[in-house]
């Protein structure tokens, strides 16, 4: 499983126009499922992200997590981080979960991720998005798990 952490001021997500997600500080968390990834390795990532300290404390050190902060998530679904760009100029997605497992494992972690999360918003598997943010640093992290 792949996500890319962005820590922000606010982000949203639109869908044919109407915000359908949408948090102010926080992370906005791209997320996708790659072939042979399971609950578990969406539970790992999840726990990890939670805890993963990258908000700024009394000093200026990034020292809090999310839930050390009270800051939203938004989860959106994005396949194109798996993307293979090795062989040629046109990204090869085979690496990337089939839809339906890609579906299921983002469900999974958007359930897991609001039983443990007071404010969790996010987009639409597989719709055509448009995702607007404010990066607070910035600061991006990507983050890989496997099985």
């Amino acid at each position: 499983m792949i996500a890319v952490l962005q820590r922000v001021s606010e982000a949203s997500v639109r869908v044919d126009g109407a915000v359908i997600g949408q948090i102010d500080a926080g992370l906005l968390v791209l997320l996708c499922a790659e072939k042979g990834d399971t609950e578990a390795v969406a539970d790992k990532m999840l726990a990890k992200m939670l805890k993963l300290r990258i908000f700024s404390d009394e000093a200026g050190k990034m020292n809090r997590s999310v839930q050390d902060v009270g800051g939203g998530l938004l989860v959106v679904s994005q396949f194109t981080l798996a993307a293979d760009v090795a062989g040629g100029n046109r990204p090869s997605f085979t690496q990337a979960a089939a839809p339906e497992d890609g579906r299921r494992l983002y469900e999974h972690f958007v359930a897991q991720a609001r039983a443990a999360h007071p404010l969790v918003q996010t987009g639409q598997f597989a719709a055509d998005m448009k995702v607007s943010l404010v990066n607070d640093g910035p600061i991006t992290i990507p983050m890989r798990m496997g099985a």
